[in-house]
């Protein structure tokens, strides 16, 4: 958990507090003795029984994010439309107008710093990304809504910077561990019909959500501290890339699962994904393939990053080891 640091009580927006790692944050902060709001689409009784005030809406809506953001002092803008498919439409309402509506409030309410929580996905080229720093810049070409609108999302943030407001863009990557609603759902329920894609020693980033939600309020609080570093963007993660299909193998075993015995060449994968993207485009499906060109070659490439910026700027330290995250979820999963 994030250490308690003597300072003046703030108030906080987090946008998305009744989502995993907006919760996280917000546990956090109430935990040091923030004053906190949530916007979210809806009530948490476990927000109310933390005093945390809550107000309902959507993030596109720009009155209710103004109304949000009235009297803050420093916005965690965590609510996203995540996913590999669906219609971009979606994706960019929420992704870009929402955090479009966030700034603009900012400005409104004389709202002093913003964290913006992103994603590597932002910069992926479907080739191996191994150590990279913030420097690689955006593809060419984005196979899926979800990174193209946060990397959209992104410039507008970092166009803010030049306008008056403090910001952080972090880019946590696979967000793991109890309470988990998206990435750990999806393993433990496709885990009987899991087909490894690839060789199989590709190294990936994960971050435990204790240590995502630390490095959210470490970089608030620099913000505050050193308004140099207004308009960076950090990768965070556990600072150790570990084999993907072992990290997978870990989570099916803390859900009491086999491990993934069948594999597939990342090509046929590929080719699978984009013939049943024609196919559910062509007939309106609305359910997720099984299989995409974006998930393909996630599943078949290295992706981890040079954290060494969060370390040196933000003092950033993952306090939580993932063998000590592994055991706290399989525990979680043992009592849902």
């Amino acid at each position: 958990m994030s250490k308690i640091r003597p300072r003046n009580t703030q108030k906080i927006l987090v946008t998305g507090g009744g989502g995993f790692l907006g919760g996280a944050i917000v546990r956090q902060l109430v935990q040091r003795g923030d004053a906190v709001r949530s916007l979210s689409r809806g009530f948490y009784p476990e927000l109310a029984s933390l005093g945390v005030q809550q107000i309902q809406g959507d993030i596109s809506d720009r009155e209710i994010v103004a109304q949000a953001c009235e009297g803050i002092d420093l916005v965690f803008h965590v609510a996203a439309k995540p996913g590999v498919w669906g219609p971009y439409a979606d994706y960019f309402r929420t992704n870009v107008t929402g955090t479009r509506n966030i700034i603009a409030a900012c400005h409104k309410h004389g709202v002093s710093r913003l964290v913006y929580t992103s994603s590597p996905s932002v910069v992926f080229d479907s080739s191996h990304m191994e150590g990279v720093n913030e420097s690689v810049p955006y593809p060419e070409k984005f196979h899926a809504h979800y990174p193209k609108t946060k990397a959209m999302a992104e410039q507008h943030v970092l166009r803010a910077a030049t306008e008056g407001l403090r910001t952080i863009i972090l880019r946590p990557h696979l967000i793991w561990g109890p309470g988990d609603n998206h990435l750990v759902p999806r393993i433990l329920a496709k885990g009987k019909r899991l087909v490894r894609v690839g060789n199989g020693r590709n190294l990936v980033d994960t971050i435990y959500i204790d240590n995502a939600a630390d490095a959210h309020i470490l970089a608030g609080d620099k913000l505050k501290e050193s308004p140099d570093l207004s308009g960076n963007i950090y990768f965070i993660s556990q600072g150790e890339p570990v084999s993907l299909w072992d990290m997978i193998n870990a989570i099916l075993k803390a859900g009491g699962l086999d491990p993934v015995r069948r594999s597939m060449p990342q090509k046929m994968a590929r080719m699978i994904g984009a013939v049943l993207e024609f196919v559910y485009e062509m007939f309106h499906i609305k359910s997720e393939p099984p299989m995409t060109r974006f998930v393909a070659e996630e599943l078949a490439t290295s992706h981890w990053f040079d954290i060494s910026a969060a370390r040196r700027d933000l003092g950033y330290v993952p306090a939580v080891s993932a063998e000590e995250g592994l055991q706290r979820l399989e525990a979680w999963l043992k009592k849902i």
